[in-house]
């Protein structure tokens, strides 16, 4: 069997004190997160788009992240939006750093203090309406050059938010050219599973599994954001998943599953559920 490695959508959440911190005291949240994970997702560097300038991690904090963790700890890391948007959010003018393969090299430079710590580097898009992408055919061409380009020492994956898109064309289109599907749960996506059942056959030897969660604005009233409690448990839909994540790991597919808030209220007490299920299905 192959390796399931699952970690949290981001990590420094005071409502987890007791949970996965300490009730009381300072420390640092990445090293004790570890203490109890082997991944985690960072998404604070997609957010990189101001006013037509994208801005690349800190040095400091990509030591600092790096140290923070064991050898055989991984990062999966949204990659900038600067990267990934068309258009910059509410306007009309296109990106200038869409697919650049220039501020892809500026940012693998940003971020080769911890290289031996990436387990996956992600292109989330956005949903790409007629006006930003006319069709999944001139989204694949403009997809291919970029990725012709690319630095291969690091593994990549794509999340898209066009359900339209998940067909046979796409998946030719990953499997072509070595990247890893990255399965959405949630933001009106269809179910993962059903996802799966079409791009089994594509798939490379990784495999990202994000459980994003449906109604981010209910979900937050429900909590008032706090982090500590399951408010909206999906085991009916979990233990589908769970059948899902054994059949990648016997077909010898790598699984990195990150886990929000959002999808049931508290990303450590779900990835404690999902610990169970794997167990007791054993």
């Amino acid at each position: 069997m192959n390796k399931l490695k699952i970690g949290t959508c981001s990590w420094k959440y005071e409502s987890w004190r007791g949970i996965v911190y300490p009730e009381f005291g300072d420390f640092n949240f990445l090293e004790e997160y570890s203490k109890q994970y082997n991944s985690v997702e960072i998404d604070q560097w997609f957010w990189s788009l101001h006013k037509n300038k994208a801005i690349l991690p800190k040095s400091a904090t990509v030591k600092d992240y790096a140290d923070s963790v064991p050898d055989d700890f991984l990062f999966t890391i949204k990659l900038p939006n600067s990267l990934t948007l068309t258009h910059p959010y509410k306007s009309k003018e296109a990106n200038p750093f869409f697919l650049s393969n220039d501020l892809m090299d500026s940012f693998l430079d940003s971020i080769d203090y911890m290289k031996d710590k990436i387990g996956m580097l992600m292109f989330q898009f956005e949903y790409l309406n007629k006006q930003k992408m006319n069709s999944l055919g001139e989204f694949i061409s403009k997809l291919e050059p970029f990725f012709q380009n690319l630095n291969r020492k690091y593994s990549y994956g794509i999340e898209i938010r066009n359900p339209n898109y998940l067909n046979e064309s796409f998946f030719q289109f990953l499997k072509a050219h070595d990247i890893s599907m990255v399965f959405l749960q949630g933001y009106f996506m269809p179910q993962i599973t059903e996802v799966y059942q079409k791009a089994g056959n594509y798939l490379n030897n990784k495999a990202v599994i994000r459980l994003h969660g449906y109604d981010r604005k209910g979900i937050e009233e429900k909590t008032n954001e706090i982090w500590n409690s399951i408010v909206e448990p999906k085991d009916d839909e979990l233990e589908k998943i769970i059948i899902m994540i054994k059949d990648l790991l016997n077909k010898e597919i790598d699984v990195f599953m990150n886990v929000n808030n959002h999808y049931e209220g508290s990303a450590p007490l779900t990835i404690e559920k999902i610990n169970k299920m794997l167990k007791s299905d054993a």
